[in-house]
């Protein structure tokens, strides 16, 4: 019996729940930025991650400047990413996260206070709305996450990327940056429950810049993005 998954998946919502309850501690009462804050998101990710028996390996830090806004984005082959990510990138972000999470009572709340950014994954004029504002939240210094493929990759191909993401990038005119996290897969593939031991690599390429884009070339972008990212996934997977 996988013990340890067992003790993950039991351990996670708590875990979630105490982080947020700090969060909001935190922030509401005793005023800490939201900058400092990210240490206990931080901290909660790699609980978890200890507890699973993930083991990371971060390539490529040096590609990003200390201050300087990005959109990084990456694939998505697991649940795990987001620990992974939030772990051991070793850079100031925050997390994009769908309208309906901050709805969800304390979770909400915590990511809310955390700095944490809604988007309308909706169609129309409030999903359009919400994209821009985002984007200027990140062309004022706040860098963010982004998986372009959109969802977890049922079997840990790289799959096609999405042109919102784009839009976000050339809207915000910051860099974009191509990240590769190879082995989560197999720690949870999308559809298990149990985490499995494994070692994981993020590999960080280099920022590309996106002020030479316009709207109109956000396939174009993706494109590029794409290649980049399928090229430092199989660097990860050598």
């Amino acid at each position: 019996m996988n013990i340890r998954g067992v003790i993950t998946l039991i351990m996670t919502p708590i875990l979630t729940v105490v982080a947020c309850i700090l969060a909001i501690i935190a922030t509401i009462i005793f005023r800490v930025s939201s900058a400092k804050i990210q240490i206990l998101p931080r901290y909660w990710a790699k609980i978890i991650s200890r507890l699973a028996g993930m083991r990371v390996t971060l390539h490529g830090g040096e590609n990003l400047t200390a201050g300087q806004p990005y959109i990084l984005a990456a694939n998505h082959q697991s649940q795990f990413d987001i620990f992974a990510l939030q772990g051991y990138l070793n850079i100031d972000f925050r997390w994009l996260a769908k309208k309906e999470l901050f709805k969800i009572p304390v979770f909400g709340l915590g990511m809310r206070q955390a700095g944490y950014i809604s988007i309308d994954r909706s169609r129309g004029r409030e999903a359009i709305k919400s994209l821009y504002a985002a984007a200027e939240r990140i062309a004022a210094g706040a860098s963010v996450i982004i998986f372009p493929e959109g969802t977890r990759s049922p079997d840990g191909h790289l799959q096609d990327f999405k042109s919102g993401g784009m839009v976000l990038a050339i809207k915000s005119g910051v860099p974009i940056v191509p990240v590769a996290i190879c082995g989560t897969h197999d720690i949870l593939p999308k559809g298990k429950l149990l985490a499995r031991p494994g070692r994981v690599t993020i590999n960080v390429g280099r920022p590309i810049a996106t002020s030479n884009f316009k709207v109109s070339d956000k396939q174009e972008l993706a494109r590029r993005l794409h290649d980049e990212v399928a090229a430092l996934a199989a660097k990860g997977q050598a």
